[in-house]
């Protein structure tokens, strides 16, 4: 495993484990066991994605010592506000059965998050969280943020996958010395990428899938990817991209393959906002 060292000097894995759309805690709790136990030290997961005590249960069974895992989750829309986040982070905390955490973001650029960041701040400064970021802001809501927290964010995942490259928002982020996460870095399977021409014909230059040629193409692009799988072979094989590197011409050919925008989500529709306010976890 190789790692990318944060603003703030803390060093990440650059590939983790992503937990969403995995709310059964039996079948969390084992496919996080599995990613430790086959070498992954990041695991993503979130106050809306309704497992982290799973994920929580994992890490007190999976017998690595508490220091050499790289724990995050996030905070959802629902609390963004200042005494709202201070009380989420530790209903996260404990549900996580942790004392700290490694990374903590803000979920969506939504609500009152400028007040939520200011919580997050100072839970940063107190030493309960290792790094602090955020999630889905594109590039004007990144720079509006950085230029005017007081802790530039460490991190800003967002969508990255070959369709939806985000060369912009990259730029932007390396101006302000923000690591990029890639949420969905196999697109949730959307244009055929496990079987897409491209990718196929690269991985079979070094031995390796369309996915691993997807993961390896982030990584060399500086980018932290969580993918996410159930299926424990598939989890062994996620993490193995570290063994071959891809060349100029590769990059290129996946740097073709970019739509310039995502056929997943919407963050600019009105609806998709809509629908995030309304989704409650919590009375």
């Amino acid at each position: 495993m190789e790692f990318i060292t944060l603003n703030n000097g803390v060093k990440m894995p650059l590939e983790g484990f992503g937990v969403f759309q995995v709310p059964d805690p039996a079948e969390c709790e084992q496919s996080v066991l599995d990613a430790i136990n086959s070498g992954y030290r990041l695991i993503d997961t979130a106050a809306a994605y309704m497992n982290e005590e799973a994920v929580g249960a994992a890490i007190a069974k999976c017998g690595v010592p508490r220091e050499e895992l790289f724990i995050t989750t996030k905070l959802w829309v629902q609390d963004a506000g200042y005494e709202e986040a201070k009380k989420a982070f530790q209903v996260s905390l404990d549900k996580l059965g942790l004392d700290y955490l490694d990374l903590y973001l803000i979920h969506q650029p939504m609500g009152n998050y400028v007040s939520a960041y200011r919580a997050m701040e100072e839970l940063y400064r107190e030493g309960k969280i290792r790094a602090i970021g955020v999630c889905n802001f594109y590039p004007e809501r990144l720079a509006d943020l950085c230029e005017t927290a007081d802790v530039i964010p460490a991190v800003n995942q967002v969508e990255l996958h070959p369709f939806f490259q985000q060369e912009n928002a990259l730029s932007v982020m390396k101006e302000y010395g923000v690591v990029p996460e890639a949420w969905g870095p196999f697109a949730e399977g959307k244009f055929g990428i496990f079987t897409h021409p491209v990718l196929t014909g690269i991985g079979e230059k070094y031995g390796k899938s369309a996915a691993q040629v997807a993961l390896r193409w982030n990584i060399q692009r500086g980018v932290v990817v969580i993918p996410k799988s159930v299926h424990k072979e598939r989890i062994e094989q996620n993490i193995d991209v570290w063994d071959f590197a891809l060349s100029d011409e590769d990059m290129a050919a996946i740097a073709a393959l970019d739509l310039g925008h995502s056929e997943i989500v919407d963050h600019r529709d009105p609806g998709f906002v809509r629908m995030l306010h309304g989704l409650k976890i919590h009375e």
